[in-house]
């Protein structure tokens, strides 16, 4: 895919001064090493985080059935989400921490077989409580999965190609959203009553059974590091190394922090966590609530509700992959971040405003993928400018922890509000509000970083 291929082929290697007659050829070799590897490790991680995003957030289309069954209101649903976060917050640094120890390979697999056999649980769920159990029981299986492959990619690519490397993986949300909504509106609408069981219940089986798979074939797939790849030379083992090296050289020259203990001190790991806490209501917005804004508008089937919720993440595709191009060809974290932050709060005023129009609707939408997609893309590139060593494994588990609190609030109180109103309009304008006080803080005190 051109998001793993050719976004890759960009830049010369960094690194030492070599003779004028063979750095030309190192050069071109380590972009073809990049290249390969990224071929290699990103499909296959790609397809995790689809299969993940879509066994996280299918309850968006589930409920639209199950609600009636098992007796659940709009504000108990959104509780619901929310709850997933609990575990997800409680469970993700010692998730990080154990990959440190035992591999991201076991790591992956534990944790993509565990949540395929919970989502497939929920389809034995019969009330609220069975729900919110399920729920919590998803965010603590999956907890780890997000920051560990992040982690992951920083340990085979050097800091010139993370923000490509990372839109690459990030782009599995929007593949979620534009497979994951027609393939649950199609069981939903096809499937009831299949062996006496309700088509919602199909939905969480058929969905749960692949990642159990795919976390069996990481076992065998998944190298832990460059250093064990059966399929690298020697020498691109080396060079892959270096690279890496000069990362860690500059990261002492330049006074990054490199230990987990000092990076619980840094001020900055918490502005970037409160960065990412602002993100995750866009994500709320998006994933959760835009099958009930699309029926709102006069969607009235399941299948053809799937098929509108595709077109915010197509084009919030897009709209990532620019602007992480952007961004790169930049070398600009914060300032990107900022603008795309407002973008998607820009998108949620829209779509406060005009909630029950179909085009503003989904043009509203359309701005919250973009931005939500694009921030989750450059946002993770900006924790690699002040943190190295044994310091990022923990620090970007705990950045993520802390932010999912956006998660876990964010469900709650739009769906709160939402059952208040009978609309989704208070939920979106607080959205808005976060997004922008994400964007000026991230802005503001992360300047001396992005200007140094």
């Amino acid at each position: 895919m051109e998001t793993t291929n050719g976004l890759l082929a960009q830049k010369g290697a960094a690194g030492s001064p070599l003779p004028a007659d063979r750095s030309g050829a190192i050069a071109v070799d380590a972009e073809k090493t990049f290249g390969r590897i990224a071929r290699r490790l990103i499909p296959f991680l790609f397809l995790c985080y689809v299969l993940n995003y879509i066994d996280r957030v299918n309850i968006s289309f589930a409920h639209l059935q199950f609600r009636a069954d098992i007796g659940l209101t709009e504000a108990s649903y959104g509780l619901g989400v929310g709850v997933f976060y609990i575990g997800y917050v409680l469970f993700e640094v010692p998730s990080n921490l154990l990959l440190r120890r035992i591999g991201p390979r076991l790591t992956i697999a534990r944790i993509m077989v565990l949540w395929g056999l919970v989502s497939l649980s929920m389809m034995f769920v019969q009330n609220t409580t069975q729900f919110y159990i399920a729920r919590i029981a998803l965010g603590v299986a999956e907890a780890g999965f997000f920051p560990g492959v992040v982690y992951y990619l920083t340990s085979w690519f050097p800091e010139r190609h993370r923000a490509k490397v990372l839109s690459a993986f990030v782009l599995g949300i929007a593949v979620a959203g534009i497979t994951g909504g027609p393939v649950s509106g199609w069981i939903l609408s096809h499937a009831e009553g299949w062996h006496a069981l309700h088509a919602w219940q199909w939905l969480f089986l058929l969905e749960g059974i692949p990642p159990v798979l795919v976390g069996i074939c990481a076992l065998w797939y998944l190298p832990d590091s460059a250093e064990s790849a059966s399929w690298l030379s020697p020498e691109e083992k080396e060079l892959v190394a270096r690279e890496l090296a000069g990362n860690g050289n500059r990261a002492g020259a330049t006074g990054r922090t490199q230990h987990f203990g000092a990076a619980l001190r840094s001020w900055r790991v918490y502005v970037c966590a409160f960065g990412y806490f602002t993100i995750t209501w866009a994500g709320s917005v998006l994933n959760f609530w835009a099958p009930s804004v699309i029926r709102q508008v006069g969607v009235s089937s399941p299948w053809h509700i799937g098929l509108v919720s595709a077109v915010p993440y197509l084009i919030g595709a897009v709209g990532m992959i620019l602007a992480s191009r952007h961004s790169d060809a930049r070398n600009e974290r914060r300032l990107h971040f900022a603008c795309c932050a407002l973008l998607a709060s820009a998108g949620a005023v829209m779509l406060g405003a005009a909630h029950a129009s179909f085009v503003p609707a989904i043009a509203g939408l359309a701005l919250v993928a973009i931005g939500y997609l694009a921030c989750t893309a450059i946002f993770w590139t900006i924790p690699a400018q002040f943190l190295s060593g044994t310091a990022s494994a923990g620090a970007i588990a705990l950045i993520s922890s802390i932010g999912q609190l956006g998660s876990l609030m964010a469900p709650a109180i739009i769906g709160k509000l939402t059952a208040i109103t009978h609309e989704i309009s208070a939920g979106s304008y607080l959205a808005a509000m976060v997004l922008a006080c994400g964007a000026i803080v991230i802005a503001v005190f992360m300047r001396e970083r992005a200007e140094r």
